[in-house]
């Protein structure tokens, strides 16, 4: 099958089997969602759901943010992953978008990886997310169902990822296309027992129609782990 063929139908299925395709964290504006994210590092998002509440609550803001100390931030997500990295981010984060950007979250990726703790992907989340912007976000879901589907070929990091899926989706679907793939490989496409006989997918995909040859291994799951 050609890879424009490929994109096609697996685009056509989400579209008709999956309209609306949002992320799974809770947030109600740009700052929450910031703070999510980064804290959403080799972390679940159902986890990172379970922190925030409070945290929100002690830290409506960025403003309220950036005024606290490392040890109350870090008392709030301390049930995280690498609470200590993350706490130094979110207080980076926070003092930088009230100095350099008045607290209002800017809508650009170049602009937003500039905060501490938000790298490409994070920002690319926060573009598409918030802003609707045309941003693929590339995490170890979309990394590895990618290369699974064989919509990249030969891609070994994220950036890699992210181009060869910017280049062949259109940018009107490449904001819920990250969910798409998201959700496919948390849910369906997972890393180390994939439900292929369950997938809607597997009459397009690369990985199924050559799992059934012995000299076909799937590195796919075990690429190096994008970061936020």
């Amino acid at each position: 099958m050609k890879t424009s063929d490929r994109y096609e139908k697996i685009l056509q299925y989400f579209q008709e089997t999956q309209p609306v395709a949002e992320t799974e964290l809770h947030y109600k504006d740009p700052y929450q969602l910031a703070v999510a994210v980064i804290l959403s590092a080799q972390c679940t998002d159902k986890r990172v759901n379970m922190i925030t509440p409070a945290f929100f609550k002690r830290f409506p803001d960025a403003k309220s943010l950036s005024k606290a100390v490392p040890e109350t931030v870090f008392d709030y997500i301390k049930s995280c992953s690498y609470p200590n990295n993350k706490t130094r981010n979110l207080l980076g984060m926070a003092r930088m978008l009230v100095k350099d950007f008045n607290g209002i979250m800017p809508s650009e990726v170049s602009e937003l990886q500039k905060l501490p703790g938000v790298g490409r992907k994070t920002a690319n989340v926060i573009a598409a997310v918030i802003f609707n912007k045309p941003a693929m976000a590339v995490d170890t879901h979309v990394h590895r169902v990618s290369a699974r589907l064989g919509l990249t070929r030969n891609a070994k990091t994220p950036l890699q990822t992210e181009m060869q899926l910017v280049r062949h989706i259109p940018e009107s679907l490449l904001p819920v296309a990250h969910h798409w793939l998201i959700l496919h490989g948390r849910y369906v496409c997972q890393a180390r027992k994939p439900k292929c006989e369950e997938c809607g997918l597997k009459n397009f995909c690369l990985y199924y129609e050559k799992s059934g040859s012995a000299k076909f291994v799937d590195n796919s799951s075990r690429k190096s782990k994008p970061r936020p």
